[in-house]
């Protein structure tokens, strides 16, 4: 099959799990009066109306979007950090940004009390849910801020690997302690935002995750070239003329960006930056990233919305933990690349 063609089935896929992520849920809603809240200007009030416009309009619609950009923004970030460090289990969280932002939200949640009453982080209202946002934010962009000032002095990327690793182990350490010492209402609000959701943003959340992912997504096609320099090694990109340092900055910046917006909105989404390349790599059968990238864009948002799909399935009550879901998507890919490797290496 050509790469085109299997370019186009994984958009009709993304866009099929899209709608569907808005049609299914635990409310029945019959499939025209969808297409009729979404496409119509006319909006009806009362009843079963009304119930269908809000469940649409405030809570579906806004959950699918904010899915679709999130699997884009993690598996983006996979990508960025497998490539930067020529390492198969690098994602996300590698450089303890995620950690950070996980930290911030405990330091808010379980110190300051913004979950006292036991609710969920993201049912917070007013002022208390904006301050774990902006913790969170804060969170990451302070780690962000301490791994670019190591990696200006730091020639090494394993080096910078560890520092990282290191800030992660730092901030759990910290966030158990504040465990530790929490009541129980605020043990229950931080626990259930670590299980993750993509439900938990508004309109104005959807319209600046997708602007943002927008604005994101154009640095990183242009550093595609660069990119395939990386997978032969930085050495070989500095003598094809690759301002190493300067895109390594870059690289790191972006996949920080991304982790620390999502993880503020969504909860510390797990395996799908780790995973979605290795799938990415193996539906196109090459590592070049001009196919690469925007296959794991695609598989990216495809998945997350599958997950997000899984989570909301009709007729079980509650909403599933998305981080159990991402589980079980991702475990499998990463003990197929662990496996795989050994075997290249001769060890199995």
């Amino acid at each position: 099959m050509s790469k085109q063609y299997r370019f186009l089935l994984l958009s009709l896929l993304v866009f099929a799990l899209f709608l569907l992520d808005i049609f299914i849920g635990s409310v029945r809603i019959p499939f025209d009066e969808t297409l009729r809240i979404l496409f119509s200007r006319q909006k009806f009030s009362g009843g079963d109306y009304e119930i269908w416009n809000n469940v649409v309009l405030l809570f579906r619609l806004p959950r699918a979007v904010t899915a679709l950009t999130a699997g884009v923004g993690l598996s983006l970030g996979g990508l960025c950090m497998q490539t930067l460090f020529r390492n198969p289990l690098a994602g996300p969280s590698v450089l303890g940004i995620t950690a950070g932002a996980n930290f911030a939200v405990a330091l808010v949640v379980l110190v300051l009390g913004a979950g006292a009453a036991g609710q969920h982080v993201s049912a917070l209202s007013g002022h208390y849910r904006l301050f774990v946002v902006g913790a969170a934010v804060a969170g990451a962009g302070g780690v962000l801020m301490i791994v670019l000032l190591i990696s200006r002095f730091v020639g090494s990327v394993t080096i910078l690997l560890l520092f990282g690793l290191m800030c992660g182990y730092l901030a759990n350490s910290l966030v158990t302690l504040l465990i530790h010492f929490a009541s129980a209402g605020q043990l229950q609000a931080y626990i259930q935002w670590t299980f993750g959701s993509f439900g938990s943003t508004s309109q104005s959340d959807m319209i600046f995750l997708t602007v943002l992912a927008a604005v994101l997504l154009v640095p990183a096609v242009l550093l595609i070239k660069p990119m395939n320099a990386f997978l032969l090694g930085q050495e070989y990109a500095a003598s094809m003329g690759v301002h190493v340092k300067r895109i390594r900055i870059i690289l790191i910046s972006l996949t920080s960006v991304f982790a620390g917006i999502i993880t503020a909105y969504c909860g510390p989404v797990t395996f799908i930056g780790v995973a979605v390349p290795h799938i990415a790599r193996g539906v196109m059968g090459t590592s070049d990233h001009r196919m690469v990238l925007p296959a794991t864009l695609l598989l990216g948002a495809s998945t997350a919305l599958f997950a997000d799909l899984i989570s909301h399935t009709p007729g079980f009550p509650g909403v599933l933990p998305l981080n159990a879901i991402t589980a079980l998507i991702g475990v499998p890919v990463v003990i197929w690349v662990l496996a795989r490797g050994s075997r290249r290496a001769g060890i199995v």
